[in-house]
Order: C-alpha cells, then structure tokens, then sequence
C-alpha cells in the first residue's frame, strides 16, 4: 500500500513538474513575442516623435538624440520633435508625419508638456494610445519612452506602464527619470545637454539590440 502511494506520488509530482515546465515555457515564450521587434534593414527609417526631448533643447547642432541614435545605428532617424508640444497637439500632428515618412519603427517620447501643465493624465493616456494605435494600425511599430511624473525625484508615471503592457510595447521605463537627476546630464531644470542626448541615444540604441532590431 505504501509502495502504491510513493508510486502515485512520484507520478503526481512528475505531472506537477511537466506541466509547470510548459507553463513556463509559454510565459516564457509570449513574453518574447510581445517584446521582440522586426528587423530593421540599413535602408530603413525610425521616426523619433516628441517635444523638445526630441528636439533637442539645450544641445549644440547635432547633439539630439535622433541625431547621434542615427551615428551609432546607421539607420536614418528622423527627428519629429517640437519643443512645448502637448500630446493632444502631437496627436494632430503624427499621421501626416506616418505618411509622409512611413517609417518602420516610432519611437515616441511625448507627453512632459502635459504632466509639467498639470493637465488631466486620462486625457495624456488617452491620446498616447490613440498614436501608438495609429502606428499599430499601419503596422509600424512602436517603442515607448516614459516621462517621470512632477515630483521630486520621482519614477515614471504609471500611464508608461499600462500603456506598454496593453499594447505589448517595447519601452524605456526609466532612463528619462535617471538623467534628470544626474545635474551633469541637464542643461537646464528639464532639458539635457549633448552628454545627455547622448547617454538616452546610447540606451535606446541598447533598446533596439536587445529587441532585434539591429
């Protein structure tokens, strides 16, 4: 009798562990297929979209980020970025820039304005999903780069993550956040210098490795 209950035991705990390897397996494996991003060729275009983050105010020419992304990837990065831009602005302005350009991946830095305005951050989400569904819908893909919210010191706002998590985004959490609080880095209370176009060039250049993209 003991020997027939070490025996279903055995084979209960085998099951067990079969069916939580496959378990994970398919975490493991979905995970990948929301995170992972198209090859982009040397010939392709990334579309930088933005306010003055992407601009570039407070560097010297050629010291934005779009511009030195484009050196350290060799894919020609266009930068779309119009200091002071709030996100409803941007929305108007983001689906003649798709077809003008149409580029096979947005990255999309917006919505400072907003959260420096105070204004309702519904409405920010609610026009950040309305791009990002604009570019899923051409079958141009999308990072996203999360801004930190008023505060002090502060980590991204939430809206990032929800956003990224229900559109299966690939995104940048918390390099924005870390440069504003590195002095060296700024060129003013929420502008970088080139040190710091060039250290957000460098992780989103990172970004795109990690994700295929390169």
């Amino acid at each position: 009798m003991e020997a027939q209950a070490s025996h279903w035991s055995n084979a209960l705990l085998g099951t067990t562990v079969k069916a939580a390897f496959i378990i994970l397996l398919l975490t493991i494996s979905g995970c990948s297929d929301q995170t992972e991003l198209k090859y982009i060729p040397p010939e392709g275009v990334i579309l930088a979209f933005g306010d003055s983050l992407t601009q570039g105010v407070g560097s010297s020419t050629g010291g934005d980020y779009p511009a030195q992304l484009q050196q350290l990837i060799g894919r020609t990065v266009i930068n779309a970025g119009i200091s002071g831009e709030l996100s409803a602005e941007g929305l108007q302005r983001l689906p003649a820039l798709l077809q003008q350009h149409q580029p096979n991946l947005l990255i999309l830095l917006e919505g400072g304005n907003d959260i420096l305005r105070n204004l309702d951050q519904a409405k920010l989400k609610r026009n950040l999903a309305q791009m990002i569904s604009l570019a899923q819908q051409q079958h141009i893909e999308v990072v996203l780069v999360a801004v930190p919210e008023k505060k002090l010191f502060s980590d991204s706002a939430p809206l990032y993550r929800e956003l990224a998590e229900e559109y299966a985004l690939v995104w940048e959490s918390e390099i924005i956040a870390n440069l504003l609080r590195s002095p060296q880095y700024k060129s003013d209370a929420v502008h970088f210098n080139n040190q710091g176009y060039q250290a957000l060039s460098q992780r989103l250049a990172s970004l795109l490795k990690e994700h295929n993209a390169l």
